[in-house]
């Protein structure tokens, strides 16, 4: 979710929340559904909101063929999310009584017979099972054959200027193995990715910033160029790097000496280990030791173009090179997907709960809450859930379109950072001073106004929403009982009586105009490739920052897994670990000015000078206590030590 370009999941849509499960809704089934095919289990949320009556455009070609997953529910879908929440609870006496990986399969995972039996039936319906794991059996066959095995017709329906097919009616499967199955995902192909093998495309074109800048906040003021809000504005810093962060989050000695981050994103930057090497010794980080950064990545890669896989080089590049800065000691594991695709993504959360990679998971994906189905919730949550049990936390980027009406015209928050499993990160401006001096913070939010063109004036202050922090109140995840006391009831009822889950839960550095600097080899207009060095934000700034802290809070405590860690960031909520971060922190309007080349890298298509006026975000408010930008707030200096 990077501000300079957006990172949408495709295929199947993501999280809503997983049913019958603390802090989630209960997608119930009707009673008079269930009770006309008792041979068969109807499965809640697996036709989409988008096929409706009046988008249909009749039966879908029986030639088509169609592939999906079944996923598996396991031995025990209830005890899961009640161990998950007793064991990530501070005041429960199985707080931190964390189950193997190993242990966590045997207790939770699906068995044997399940498999088999799930296998079995699909098989006999025609289907063509293409893969087993221990989460899910996919398969793929005609039309005709999947219409058999999952109870419904497939319809095409229109959606946008495009027609797709997908399911008519809820899914259902046989009784006989409702049980084992947790939920159906694939049914759909909007939109419909490539499956063929690709190769990944060369780095993107490369992006500077252009000067001024300031070395730290408010050190370069722009005295040729007009006064906005009654003042001289400073010049947009250079980008702060991991010894400014540091001294902000009041990292003081910690590193993250014995503890494992993991980042997921898709695909795999070629360039990432000399990138984070160069970077890393020009700024001052600690030298990587052998084994410190390693991948794990797929056999191949899929849908390379509809992913925009170029773009993602960066976004690994930046939660790396982020969390080798806060938390230089720790080691780092880059897990990629295969591709941008929800299924993909899944398979990496996989990989790292079924391996137990990391304690500390930063993600800095997702989508609007809109594109969720349950379906795919469910299976989210199963996969965050588990990782609970065995003391991992995951830690989501909040979103990059404020409340996204802007994005989407409709009032909502993003996913998976809205499940009531993760730890939702959301974004401020930061202003850090001379010597390392945290001076204060904004909620992410900007509005952008040009220069004039006789240049004696800013047109339109505080000038348009360009990007800001996402946040909001879910639509489809009930209040978690973390938030209950904390959050105000004006957001948690705001668009239900008995309360939803608002996001975020904590905050870091993220607005661009204030945000890091990063060095990625990207391809020179020559279409040569070369290391360069830009400023950088968004929330896919803010998650590895606060991933970052948390391996550092890890280390404080003797190395102990801090695991899913909402219920003890909210039970921190009346101490004095937060800065309690506002839109107008000083009293008065602030921004920076900011010069950007035209064309992107350089001065030969002109230059752009705007002034950036913080803390301006959508309808979303940072304001006194718990709000929907910035959440609790920002670690400040006694957070990391409170986890001892």
């Amino acid at each position: 979710m990077r501000s300079i370009r957006s990172k949408a999941l495709a295929g199947v849509s993501a999280a809503a929340t997983l049913p019958l499960l603390a802090g989630a809704l209960a997608l119930g089934i009707p009673a008079a559904q269930a009770a006309d095919n008792p041979a068969r289990h109807p499965l809640a949320g697996t036709r989409p909101g988008w096929a409706t009556a009046n988008a249909d455009k009749g039966t879908t070609s029986s030639s088509a063929e169609v592939s999906a997953r079944v996923y598996l529910a396991g031995r025990d879908t209830e005890g899961l999310g009640a161990y998950a929440k007793a064991v990530s609870d501070p005041s429960s006496p199985l707080y931190g009584k964390y189950l193997s990986a190993e242990q966590a399969q045997q207790r939770f995972g699906a068995t044997e017979a399940q498999v088999a039996e799930v296998t079995s039936w699909l098989k006999a319906s025609g289907l063509k099972v293409t893969a087993v794991t221990q989460h899910y059996v996919a398969v793929k066959g005609d039309v005709d054959a999947v219409e058999k095995a999952f109870g419904t017709q497939l319809h095409d329906y229109a959606k946008g200027s495009k027609t797709y097919h997908a399911p008519s009616s809820t899914v259902s499967v046989p009784s006989t193995v409702q049980n084992a199955v947790l939920t159906v995902t694939g049914l759909d192909n909007a939109p419909n990715l490539m499956t063929h093998q690709d190769r990944l495309p060369e780095p993107e074109t490369v992006f500077r910033n252009a000067g001024p800048f300031s070395t730290s906040y408010g050190s370069n003021i722009a005295t040729t160029l007009p006064d906005a809000y009654g003042t001289k504005l400073p010049y947009a810093v250079q980008g702060y790097t991991g010894k400014q962060l540091r001294a902000a989050y009041g990292a003081g000695t910690y590193t993250g000496k014995g503890v494992r981050i993991a980042i997921t994103d898709a695909y795999a930057s070629p360039n990432i280990v000399s990138d984070a090497s160069s970077y890393a010794a020009k700024h001052g980080d600690a030298a990587y030791t052998s084994g410190q950064l390693t991948q794990v990545l797929p056999k191949k890669y899929t849908s390379t173009a509809a992913c925009g896989a170029s773009g993602w080089y960066g976004e690994e590049t930046l939660d790396v090179e982020a969390a080798h800065a806060v938390a230089p000691a720790a080691q780092i594991t880059y897990v990629g997907a295969a591709s941008c695709s929800n299924d993909d993504l899944l398979d990496g959360l996989n990989k790292i709960v079924d391996g137990h990679l990391a304690d500390i998971v930063s993600n800095s994906w997702g989508s609007p809450e809109a594109n969720q189905t349950s379906s795919a919730a469910a299976v989210y949550d199963q996969v965050f859930q588990t990782g609970a049990v065995e003391g991992i936390g995951f830690y989501f980027s909040s979103g990059d379109n404020g409340d996204e009406v802007a994005n989407t015209g409709t009032k909502q928050v993003d996913a998976p950072a809205n499940s009531a499993w993760v730890t939702a990160v959301g974004g401020t401006a930061l202003a850090v001073g001379t010597n390392d001096t945290y001076l204060w913070e904004t909620g992410w939010g900007t509005g952008k106004a040009a220069l004039s063109t006789d240049g004696t004036s800013w047109v339109g202050l505080p000038g348009t929403f360009n990007s800001g922090a996402g946040g909001g109140t879910s639509r489809t995840v009930a209040q978690p009982s973390y938030q209950a006391g904390v959050v105000p009831d004006e957001l948690a009822k705001a668009n239900s009586a008995g309360g939803n889950r608002v996001v975020p839960d904590i905050a870091a550095i993220a607005d661009p105009n204030t945000g890091f600097l990063v060095g990625e080899t990207m391809t020179l207009p020559n279409r040569t490739q070369q290391y360069s060095e830009y400023r950088v934000g968004g929330t896919s700034l803010a998650a590895p920052v606060i991933a970052a802290v948390q391996a550092l809070a890890q280390e404080a405590r003797g190395g102990t897994a801090i695991g899913f860690a909402n219920p003890a960031i909210y039970a921190k909520y009346t101490s004095s670990v937060y800065h309690d971060v506002t839109d107008n922190p000083t009293g008065t309007e602030l921004g920076v000015v900011r010069v950007d080349y035209l064309n992107g890298y350089d001065a030969t298509g002109g230059l752009s000078t705007t002034v950036r006026t913080l803390g301006k975000d959508s309808s979303l408010k940072a304001v006194q206590g718990y709000d929907n930008v910035t959440g609790v707030g920002s670690p400040a200096p006694g957070y990391v030590a409170s986890w001892r």
